[in-house]
């Protein structure tokens, strides 16, 4: 029976609902974010929000602010499932080396079957044309793949990420080209999320206050609204903090991995736009597709490739030996018998 691609799948992801879902290996992690979010917002909602519900009498307007927090509360968290639960951006592995990429060379002769012939070789890297400047783009031993620009492998899912920024293990996934925006949004508005509730908790021990007379008795009233000032005042330097650093990202189109790696003062981004491009271009872009259909059936391939030496020339001018095509034969006598054919040919 034929099996379909997310069965198959070589990297370290966890797949629901027949591939429709896609999460990292360490989708576990949610269930922390997601106490981390919903625990305080119970807590918000049944004492502080109760207690202005009676502060606010005229026209119910106190159900405003239980209204807005349910709603934005749900909000955020389909902003979590949208980062986390889809493709990032996964480019398929190749299950051998681009032929049309490897290269011979006469002067390097092995020796197999009684005759020389050429060794051979895969660049370690190639050069691609980005905005009119030459880009190197890295060949991945893993998936088998010249990356694409801004490419890098992520080594917790074990695949290669389109615009790799990093991979949050928040949110269980990683960061890239298809759902960067959405994990932005998402940090953004859990920023606004702790601004709200640390304001409304500071809001109900005044009127506790007022009612009170000292701090220290409004306090004691209500201890939720201390612990909630507190815990939001501790995120939000968490959160607030992470949602500055990505918009100076999004201002110089830098990733996190190109920020750590190359440094702030990188004179030459040559994917910088210009502040207003850059921003268009992460919130007012149509998501490009998906390079995988996870839910198609895996199409056969050839039932045997003879194993062959493939030398990597590397950048720094070593060379080191990679064998592919080592595939599992069933049938030792189909195995044997293809190795003559190819000899005598």
């Amino acid at each position: 029976m034929a099996e379909r691609v997310y069965q198959v799948w070589k990297g370290r992801n966890i797949f629901f609902c027949k591939g429709r879902l896609i999460f990292g290996p360490d989708a576990k992690s949610l269930i922390i974010t997601l106490l981390l979010i919903v625990v305080p917002v119970v807590i918000f909602c049944t004492n502080v929000a109760r207690n202005l519900l009676h502060e606010f009498p005229t026209y119910n307007s106190g159900y405003i602010i239980l209204v807005v927090t349910i709603l934005f509360t749900i909000y955020v968290l389909v902003l979590l499932f949208l980062t986390s639960a889809r493709d990032p951006g996964l480019v398929p592995r190749n299950s051998y080396p681009p032929e049309e990429e490897i290269c011979y060379e006469s002067s390097t002769l092995a020796d197999v079957g009684g005759r020389h012939t050429p060794t051979p070789r895969l660049p370690r890297t190639k050069e691609v044309s980005v905005n009119g400047f030459s880009v190197k783009v890295k060949y991945c031993d893993t998936c088998m793949i010249y990356r694409p620009p801004r490419c890098s492998h992520c080594s917790v899912c074990d695949n290669c990420v389109e615009r790799f920024d990093h991979h949050c293990p928040w949110v269980g996934q990683c960061i890239g080209l298809r759902n960067y925006r959405y994990f932005f949004l998402f940090v953004s508005s859990s920023a606004l999320l702790c601004i709200f509730i640390f304001a409304m908790s500071v809001w109900n021990v005044k009127f506790l206050m007022d009612d009170y007379g000292t701090p220290w008795k409004a306090m004691k009233e209500s201890p939720a609204s201390v612990i909630l000032i507190v815990y939001s005042f501790i995120f939000l330097w968490f959160v607030g903090g992470l949602t500055c650093f990505h918009l100076y990202l999004i201002g110089r189109n830098q990733t996190t991995y190109e920020n750590f790696r190359y440094g702030a003062a990188n004179r030459h981004n040559v994917y910088d736009q210009g502040c207003l491009k850059n921003f268009l271009e992460v919130f007012c872009t149509m998501t490009k597709p998906s390079r995988n259909n996870f839910q198609a059936y895996q199409q056969e391939e050839m039932p045997m490739r003879i194993t062959r030496e493939v030398k990597i020339d590397d950048s720094e001018g070593d060379s080191r030996t990679k064998v592919h095509d080592n595939l599992e034969i069933d049938n030792d006598l189909l195995k044997i018998s293809q190795r003559r054919d190819a000899v005598n040919s």
